[in-house]
């Protein structure tokens, strides 16, 4: 399965769901052992040996397949906008689940190298640490602001000048609700300093919920499809302050336009 091969993306309404699934399991017992599966084997890789950008497209493959066998439906659009110019840029957009750390490299990876700015703490999680780290993040600790600017301008800033394009959450936390409050300027402010594009996306991934005891291990709804849109790629000039506003907007109207949509489909499920 390639995703990156047209514009958008578009899980198959007939994709059928295994038996387990349709009779029995429910969706959360279905997929996390499956994804802790996922984890366990490609830590392990990353941990004695190179993991390279095709493997962790692979595995971030499988994690997707995961979610579409136990019923979750995906929309991508905008792929283009990821290989519409030459070079790296910094990939700027809203954080809601545990869904796009896993989701984002299989859509991203194929068609430029990329890695994530993380929280410090993630690095140093039991299993998942080793895959983490075979992708050279830049890592943050999210208590000082002045630190972490200096940190992702100047990791940033070398990893743009090898090739290697950043995704970046401005918010502080996952959170379905979006705050522009949260929604800092540390992609906008890279990207003005290494010269490169912004990419802003848009996600709506709730259908993996946050776990009242393990934040990564919420319900699975399958009755919540999981969107992604990237914008045109732009410019930062100036002070970077109109595109922070043109990303926040843009990430205001797609939630807006997701949450009518679901909202429609589920009076019609009670109909």
């Amino acid at each position: 399965m390639n995703i990156t091969e047209k514009d958008s993306y578009v899980t198959d309404s007939n994709r059928p769901r295994p038996l387990l699934s349709r009779i029995f399991l429910s969706a959360k017992h279905m997929f996390y052992p499956q994804f802790v599966w996922y984890v366990c084997i490609h830590s392990g890789r990353a941990a004695i040996s190179f993991y390279s950008g095709a493997k962790w497209v692979k595995g971030s493959l499988a994690v997707m397949k995961s979610l579409e066998n136990v019923g979750v439906k995906f929309e991508i659009n905008g792929i283009n906008n990821i290989s519409s110019f030459d070079g790296p840029a910094v990939f700027i957009g809203n954080h809601m689940s545990a869904l796009e750390t896993f989701v984002l490299p299989c859509i991203i990876q194929p068609l430029k190298p990329v890695t994530f700015v993380v929280k410090k703490s993630l690095i140093d999680t039991p299993v998942f640490k080793y895959l983490m780290r075979s992708r050279n993040p830049i890592t943050v600790g999210r208590t000082n602001p002045r630190e972490d600017l200096k940190a992702v301008l100047e990791e940033g800033i070398k990893k743009l000048q090898a090739g290697i394009s950043i995704i970046i959450f401005p918010q502080s936390t996952r959170s379905v609700v979006f705050k522009p409050e949260e929604f800092n300027t540390l992609g906008v402010k890279l990207a003005l300093r290494a010269g490169v594009p912004v990419v802003p996306f848009a996600l709506k991934t709730d259908a993996w919920g946050i776990g009242k005891r393990l934040k990564d291990f919420g319900p699975i709804d399958r009755n919540k499809k999981v969107h992604f849109t990237f914008g045109e790629p732009m410019m930062v000039k100036g002070r970077g302050t109109s595109e922070h506003e043109t990303i926040i907007r843009f990430i205001q109207e797609k939630l807006q336009a997701w949450d009518k949509e679901e909202s429609h489909h589920r009076e019609h499920r009670e109909s």
